[in-house]
């Protein structure tokens, strides 16, 4: 159970996100900036603020599996492969599905999901009802936000909403694998 003061905060960071917005919430490992996949201008500006090239592609968190699976393209097996590392910090690059915005995907024809093993970010893609937008709070070459101080110094004004919380369950960023080959993006 998330403190009322949290649950405050993800009900205006999933405001924020229903309207356009950017936000900052607690990962594993570190802080990610988060805004409605669907809205490209949203996408556009986050890709902006973090000066990160749109051909590389984002990743998406979900609440849950299902939650993402109309943005993938996954047989059984697949679905089930990707669900024994979930809630938890291992990221899939999987074929994505025609839902899947090319200011998403960049130029790839995969995506990458991920169901976060942090409460805070299931519980921020639970109440916003799809998955959202999870790339780490720095600018291009700057260390990852490991708290909300960080992530506020980077980006000051120009988040629409900030969530607390600890950024202490894994000690990196989440471990990325392309699921076709098995092969391991990072560690």
């Amino acid at each position: 159970m998330l403190q009322p003061s949290v649950e405050a905060e993800l009900q205006a960071a999933a405001q924020a996100i229903a309207q356009g917005g950017l936000v900052a919430y607690p990962t594993e490992a570190v802080y990610g900036l988060g805004c409605d996949p669907d809205n490209q201008a949203a996408v556009l500006r986050l890709l902006a603020l973090k000066q990160r090239p749109i051909h590389k592609g984002l990743i998406l968190i979900g609440a849950s599996l299902e939650q993402l699976l109309p943005w993938v393209v996954l047989c059984p097996k697949q679905q089930a492969t990707v669900s024994a590392s979930w809630p938890g910090p291992t990221t899939w690059v999987v074929p994505a599905s025609d839902r899947v915005p090319n200011w998403v995907r960049g130029e790839h024809c995969t995506v990458a999901i991920r169901v976060s093993g942090h409460p805070i970010a299931r519980r921020l893609c639970a109440i916003v009802g799809k998955p959202i937008i999870s790339t780490s709070a720095n600018p291009a070459g700057q260390p990852p936000a490991r708290n909300h101080k960080e992530a506020q110094q980077y980006f000051s004004q120009q988040l629409d909403s900030l969530v607390s919380g600890q950024c202490d369950i894994a000690a990196k960023p989440s471990t990325i694998i392309e699921l076709q080959t098995g092969a391991t993006l990072r560690e």
